[in-house]
């Protein structure tokens, strides 16, 4: 189900602070297919690496919830990336296995 910026935000602040380390150890990305972009492209192991995906209502929204994280939190990731139909966020710890 898709979720407001708020919402959003909320969760993954939440996730990131229960599972530790700071902002700049986490990568937040948006995608059209989260769960390849965790496990294909970023290496992500499913079981033992920390992560998060959410849908959010809009691509913009999304969007923001990306800037957010990246400008506001410290968080690494690009933005920029996807088309108006990307309203998928995610989120991962980043480490020696993963890309970056």
């Amino acid at each position: 189900m898709a979720k407001t910026e708020i919402e959003i935000i909320a969760r993954f602040k939440n996730h990131i602070t229960t599972c530790g380390g700071p902002c700049c150890d986490w990568y937040v990305g948006i995608a059209q297919n989260p769960v390849t972009r965790l496990f294909n492209d970023h290496v992500v192991n499913k079981q033992t690496d920390v992560w998060i995906y959410d849908y959010a209502y809009t691509s913009d929204v999304a969007r923001s919830v990306e800037k957010y994280f990246i400008e506001t939190l410290g968080c690494d990731g690009g933005a920029g990336g996807g088309d108006d139909t990307t309203n998928a966020v995610y989120a991962y710890k980043k480490n020696h296995r993963t890309n970056p």
